[in-house]
């Protein structure tokens, strides 16, 4: 017998195929609902956790949704396995200064800089 909680309204963010949720979940971002593309994209990664586009889409639910610890862990994430994606670093960079982390921030914006062709002296 299966005892695992699925709390009411569940099965919305979680039904369909992984390639239906990701199409809900970018209707919800577009849409600016990044609490519920959150939620739909929280079970896409953790199904498909090789794939970086949903992550990094989580990240920006979370980001929008000030969401700010989730954000950085899904970058993090994102940064570890690929380091010259340029804009998650980017996008770590923001969270990073957006949680008033300047100094920890400063070293991801100038690897996204450099990655983006750009050369900046902060």
């Amino acid at each position: 017998m299966d005892m695992t909680y699925s709390a009411p309204g569940d099965a919305y963010y979680t039904h369909g195929t992984p390639a239906e949720r990701w199409e809900r979940a970018q209707m919800f971002f577009e849409a600016k609902e990044y609490t519920v593309a959150a939620r739909v994209l929280s079970g896409l990664v953790e199904e498909v956790p090789e794939q970086t586009g949903p992550r990094l889409l989580l990240a920006r639910a979370y980001y929008h949704s000030a969401q700010l610890r989730g954000a950085e862990r899904e970058l993090r994430i994102i940064v570890e396995r690929d380091p010259v994606e340029y804009y998650a670093r980017l996008m770590l960079g923001r969270t990073l200064e957006r949680q008033g982390r300047a100094e920890e921030a400063r070293s991801h914006l100038r690897v996204a800089a450099a990655l983006a062709g750009d050369f900046w002296d902060a």
